[in-house]
């Protein structure tokens, strides 16, 4: 098959309808200056258009990767679930993140983790995290006017060791020294750059990935609950996650 369309059915809504209820009289006059209700990420949203957010973050380091999100899942100001699991594992040693619609992304792991398997059946060999983020690509960009989907596709393979790939809105495909995404990463793009270096310890990503989420959940409304990680080496995965009132920084 030449063409990786997802079938429509499958894909995830990724606007939610908003219905009000309609009133014959008219609203009484607010007061100058009064607040409107709407937060700064809502306030400018088209009708009928949702605000969803995230924060993912992967580095490598030498011998592996370590890649984390938060919890929370938002529909516009509304929180639908504050334990949200947005790391997927794709393959025995090849995870992602996951941000833009949940739907979307849950139905794109789900095809590239049964291409994965597939092909280590059929070649007999560990796929690599590049054909795990090349596939991830090709089906963002071939399905991207049906998509809301950002992804960022990390682990160890024997071929690259630890590597990070981005693939954001778009569906292109980015091999990275370190990614970040979803709404909250805009806060934290200084705090990475500062921080992060090459050669970095297994110990130091782990501590820059808790230390990164939690700054961005403080400032990102759509960021929150708890911090999840999976350190992937050639030994395994390691999974942890940091309760909310734990967090490294906080308000």
């Amino acid at each position: 098959c030449s063409s990786f369309e997802i079938p429509p059915l499958l894909l995830g809504c990724r606007k939610a309808k908003m219905s009000t209820l309609s009133h014959h009289h008219h609203a009484p006059p607010t007061m100058s200056g009064a607040h409107d209700g709407k937060s700064a990420e809502t306030r400018n949203l088209r009708p009928g258009e949702i605000s969803s957010g995230t924060t993912v973050i992967a580095i490598p380091f030498p011998g592996g990767v370590v890649l984390g999100a938060d919890s929370r899942v938002s529909t516009g100001t509304y929180v639908a679930n504050r334990v949200s699991d947005k790391i997927a594992q794709l393959h025995d040693r090849i995870w992602c993140c996951r941000s833009g619609s949940a739907a979307d992304t849950q139905a794109l792991t789900d095809y590239v983790k049964h291409y994965l398997s597939q092909l280590a059946v059929e070649t007999g060999r560990v796929p690599t995290v590049k054909v795990a983020a090349h596939l991830m690509r090709r089906l963002c960009y071939e399905n991207k006017d049906n998509l809301m989907a950002g992804v960022i596709v990390g682990g160890w393979d024997p071929v690259d060791g630890g590597s990070v790939y981005n693939i954001p809105l778009g569906g292109s495909c980015i091999k990275m020294p370190w990614a970040i995404g979803g709404s909250g990463s805009t806060f934290i793009y200084g705090l990475c750059d500062s921080e992060f270096r090459d050669g970095m310890s297994k110990d130091e990503a782990n501590r820059l990935v808790k230390l990164a989420l939690s700054h961005a959940m403080a400032r990102d409304g759509s960021s929150g609950g708890i911090i999840r990680t999976v350190t992937v080496t050639e030994e395994g995965n390691e999974r942890e996650y940091v309760p909310g009132d734990q967090l490294p920084f906080g308000p």
